[in-house]
């Protein structure tokens, strides 16, 4: 399959590849923009985050035009984009070598991103293991740097 003739003129060019997504889906965003809590802008103590207004005669509440929008079922994903990034990989969280083991069959679908509080002799083993299983490594030279060379 398709799969299998990707790994085959990897090899056969020779020249080391980034791994690529096995799709790249364009992605549609209904809206990127916060949902902002009502009146938000003219107090301090109310916070930006969405609260739904309860209000018996709130105007957003009742939708009038004009009026703040409210979050609702319409604005969600597409299934088959959602969490994708826009390189084409969903996030997946690594912690050590065997999580990373799991994407061995899906690394076309799912890129490793290692965790903030994994050490730097297991990120030096996560990302050679991920090169050798053709594994994306999103934040590959993160925290690869010790204070002594710097």
């Amino acid at each position: 399959s398709d799969v299998y003739k990707r790994q085959y003129q990897r090899r056969v060019r020779g020249a080391i590849k980034m791994p690529t997504p096995l799709t790249r889906p364009t992605i549609v965003k209904k809206r990127t923009k916060k949902f902002k809590r009502h009146q938000s802008d003219r107090f301090i103590r109310v916070d930006e985050a969405w609260r739904r207004p309860k209000g018996i005669d709130s105007s957003v509440r009742r939708k009038f035009r004009g009026k703040i929008l409210m979050p609702n079922i319409g604005y969600g994903s597409n299934k088959k984009t959602k969490h994708v990034m826009k390189n084409g990989f969903k996030k997946f969280l690594v912690h050590n070598v065997s999580e990373l083991e799991l994407l061995m069959m899906h690394n076309g679908t799912y890129a490793a991103e290692v965790a903030h509080d994994v050490s730097l002799k297991t990120r030096t083993l996560i990302n050679e293991r991920a090169e050798q299983l053709d594994i994306k490594v999103l934040n590959r030279n993160a925290r690869m740097t010790t204070e002594d060379d710097e």
